[in-house]
């Protein structure tokens, strides 16, 4: 990487600028190429890496063992933040992007090559280890970059509008994961989806990493990062000067994040592996799988849908009251959790979930204003990205393993748990929320 040339003047980096469509695309396409790799790993976990990549005689130890794999990866992705952080700070955010698409798809493509317990023995667990924490690597430097393409392009007063294009992307990267994934189960018997059938959704990373590659190609670097460069405001260090300047703004930002990734995975990841097991109270699963990812599918919808309107008030009203009011129903959510997923019925299921990922949605989106708009300009990557990164380890990354625990230890009253889990984790957050300062009227091109 080599560095973004200054300006000669500070007026020059004002003379050329992106246009809002190909910010828009540029900022979806890559966040929906990026949590496509993401979910097609947590899909996996949930449904076929405990048979394939561990022996455990007891079926409960191996799920267990397959999300602590999962949850690999947001141990890695504040270092990923770290390092592209550093490097978007100091080189510029195109640059940075390319390079955090190219890692995350290859990481990917390559879990597809992966032989498997029996092939390999203990190799195959470790490889599949490594490739998740590369996966991490390559997301911790992805989001954090994708919202600032949006908000520093963004026309003046609509940053959480722009901001909700990198935040659709996910929803977009699920429904795509879940599609492949119904139509190999539907096509295949479980003998060739066990065989050869699971490889299919991650090599076809490739191919779309393709796509997000000829996107970016054609983006400039932002005004805010080019008057940056002019004025000569950059830091050696952008994390020294985020740990050492901003760590109350880390902190908080990182806490405001952790309720939505805890809400997200526990209605996805975890309801999908705990609705189509069969567990000792009951004489059968509550849902076979493809019925179940059906049922995902079109939930996820509802959090795609949730984004606009959250962008749309966060803009009017404040990034804090959107925040606080998703938090009162995640704490709904969280009360009523141990009987709504415990239920068979396929309309409530559908209901419950698509509620969920609504408020996601709410939560979610003005993220990706709100994380930017808290650090100046020379350390908004790395900022922003590490408390994103956080914010993923905090509510994201233990939480299937956790409330797989909790249901292990303590049957059926252990989905309660896990709801006052999901209760206690968005308490923290709004907590965070009430501490931090509301920006959605200042203006971030420092």
């Amino acid at each position: 990487m080599t560095n973004t040339p200054a300006p000669q003047s500070e007026s020059a980096p004002q003379i050329t600028q992106n246009s809002p469509t190909k910010v828009a695309v540029a900022s979806l396409v890559g966040t929906a190429v990026e949590f496509y790799d993401f979910y097609i790993y947590g899909l996996a976990a949930a449904l076929v890496l405990d048979t394939l990549f561990f022996t455990n005689k007891d079926p409960a130890l191996a799920v267990m063992h397959s999300f602590l794999t999962f949850g690999i990866a947001f141990i890695a992705r504040p270092i990923g933040a770290a390092l592209f952080g550093h490097f978007g700070d100091k080189v510029g955010r195109k640059t940075t992007l390319i390079a955090s698409l190219l890692i995350m798809g290859i990481s990917t493509t390559l879990i597809g090559f992966l032989p498997t317990y029996q092939q390999a023995g203990i190799f195959a667990p470790v490889c599949l280890c490594i490739l998740r924490f590369c996966q991490g690597l390559g997301l911790g430097g992805e989001w954090g970059g994708a919202a600032l393409l949006a908000t520093e392009n963004a026309p003046k007063g609509k940053r959480a509008l722009f901001a909700m294009f990198p935040q659709i992307g996910p929803p977009i990267g699920f429904i795509t994961a879940s599609l492949i994934f119904i139509i190999l189960s539907k096509s295949l018997s479980n003998e060739q989806m066990m065989a050869w059938g699971w490889r299919i959704p991650f090599l076809l990373s490739i191919v779309l990493v393709g796509l997000g590659m000829y996107v970016r190609m054609s983006i400039m670097e932002s005004n805010a990062f080019r008057s940056m460069v002019a004025k000569q405001n950059a830091v050696k260090v952008p994390l020294a000067d985020t740990v050492r300047k901003h760590y109350k703004q880390l902190i908080l930002s990182s806490l405001a994040a952790m309720s939505c990734f805890t809400l997200f995975f526990l209605s996805t990841v975890f309801s999908l592996q705990y609705a189509t097991t069969q567990h000792p109270w009951q004489s059968a699963p509550l849902f076979n799988k493809i019925d179940y990812l059906f049922i995902l599918m079109g939930a996820i919808v509802f959090m795609a849908l949730g984004s606009p309107i959250s962008a749309w008030l966060s803009d009017k009203i404040g990034r804090r009251p959107i925040f606080l009011i998703g938090g009162i129903l995640t704490v709904i959510i969280g009360y009523f959790y141990g009987d709504l997923i415990n239920c068979n019925s396929t309309t409530v299921a559908a209901i419950f979930l698509s509620f969920s990922l609504f408020v996601m949605g709410i939560l979610w989106t003005p993220l990706a204003a709100y994380l930017p708009e808290i650090f100046p300009t020379n350390v908004r990557y790395t900022g922003a990205a590490i408390s994103f990164s956080f914010g993923g380890i905090l509510g994201g990354s233990l939480t299937p393993f956790t409330a797989a625990w909790l249901v292990k230890e303590y049957s059926l009253q252990g989905t309660v748990y896990v709801g006052w889990f999901l209760i206690a984790s968005c308490l923290l957050s709004m907590l965070a929320v009430l501490l931090l300062p509301e920006t959605h009227r200042q203006e971030i091109d420092n």
